[in-house]
């Protein structure tokens, strides 16, 4: 562990800002211009799975080779994939090829390297900061997801409705490339490789031990099963905010990206309020709470009239904030609770099994919205997602698991 450890963290925060920023402005960008030009809820949510789903089934081998491989090096031709790609699409939009096929490809494309360098972020980050500040650096990086997501709709907007997409593309490009620089700029440890991690057969069985270090701790696996039940319900469900906007509420592509704005300031808080010295809780607690108000959010937008928009933007801004609280306990518990020879690969396990459902609901999106109804939609997920924050309190060994931190290290 570096004792420059806030210099280092500066760096690479200010070159994932700029990248955070570009890359939520292109998939803004992309749902306002799909949602403006199809108004389909299954084109979305089909948009949502070429970008979700490359990780979902790489995410069961990158995590091995994040283990592997420098993480450094990982995240900086992660990062020059994903601006190759926006190039490629920037270009297409210049040259007036816009076919939804061309769009789905690249946006699978992109998320390859975001299936790389995400875990290896997420593996890196307890190998520099200390572990009493492993909850306020999870705090500063909801609020530089959190910023970018309050200015990305706007930015979004902006170049949709006066600019262009490949405006909005080669922003990311730009982005990426700044990311690059700031990775140059600083040294990331690696963990010790174990002996024979190079030897026939050890992909699969590292793939093993990453999988044991989940299921290891009761808590933990029972920490893995309600996310992965939470997912199935979420997803779907943040696929067609905007089309609750654009139908329910009889909105426009100004609302649209008020909304995700105000998701972005509620994140923004939630992030600035871990980042606080004295916000030291229970992260279990934390965990099972916010379901239960993110669960109501959607519970209660539900039940909104048409002119109920301003109360949808208030449910939507406190269930950024459960948002925020939520992932930056629930990383901490894994970065806390896990060894950092075995960090990345469990993260990319788990985000692939947690995503696993969610592709199943995506696929049910248009059924959703055309049989069920948007709202009642939003009604079921809700009440779902909040009966399991509620049952999650009654199992011993999760609620424990907070006091169990560091068994498997």
């Amino acid at each position: 562990m570096t004792t420059n450890w806030k210099k280092t963290f500066a760096i690479i925060w200010a070159g994932q800002l700029f990248s955070t920023l570009s890359s939520t402005v292109v998939g803004y960008a992309v749902i306002f211009w799909m949602s403006i030009e199809t108004g389909s809820a299954e084109v979305l949510a089909l948009a949502t799975i070429a970008t979700l789903l490359p990780q979902l089934v790489l995410g069961l081998f990158t995590g091995v080779l994040v283990d592997r491989w420098d993480r450094r090096k990982t995240m900086i031709f992660a990062d020059l994939f994903i601006a190759m790609c926006s190039g490629i699409m920037a270009l297409l939009f210049w040259m007036g090829e816009t076919s939804t096929g061309y769009i789905y490809l690249l946006l699978a494309l992109r998320s390859i390297g975001s299936a790389f360098h995400v875990p290896a972020m997420q593996a890196s980050t307890p190998l520099i900061a200390p572990e009493s500040q492993l909850m306020r650096v999870a705090g500063v990086n909801q609020s530089i997801f959190s910023l970018s997501t309050i200015a990305g709709p706007a930015i979004a907007a902006l170049f949709v409705s006066t600019l262009s997409m490949t405006h909005a593309l080669l922003f990311d490009v730009l982005g990426a490339i700044l990311a690059t620089i700031s990775l140059i700029m600083v040294k990331i440890p690696n963990p010790v490789k174990k002996e024979g991690s190079e030897e026939a057969g050890a992909m699969l069985r590292e793939f093993k031990e990453g999988f044991r270090a989940l299921l290891h701790m009761p808590g933990l696996k029972w920490l893995f099963i309600f996310i992965v039940l939470a997912t199935f319900f979420i997803v779907p469900v943040a696929t067609i905010f905007p089309l609750m906007t654009l139908d329910h509420f009889n909105g426009s592509t100004y609302q649209m990206s008020l909304i995700e704005i105000v998701w972005g300031v509620g994140m923004l808080a939630g992030g600035g309020i871990m980042s606080l010295p004295r916000f030291n809780f229970n992260k279990i607690v934390l965990i099972n709470m916010m379901y239960i108000i993110l669960g109501l959010t959607f519970f209660f937008s539900g039940f909104l009239s048409p002119q109920g928009f301003l109360f949808f933007a208030i449910f939507t801004t406190i269930g950024g904030i459960a948002a925020a609280i939520f992932h930056g306990s629930f990383t901490v518990v894994m970065q806390t609770s896990l060894d950092p020879a075995v960090m990345g690969r469990a993260f990319s396990i788990f985000d692939t099994f947690t995503m696993m459902p969610a592709m199943i609901g995506l696929l049910l999106t248009g059924y959703i919205a055309d049989h069920i109804g948007i709202s009642n939609a939003f009604i079921i997920s809700g009440g779902v997602i909040a009966l399991i924050g509620a049952i999650s309190f009654f199992v011993p060994s999760l609620m424990h698991l907070n006091k169990s931190e560091n068994v498997t290290k």
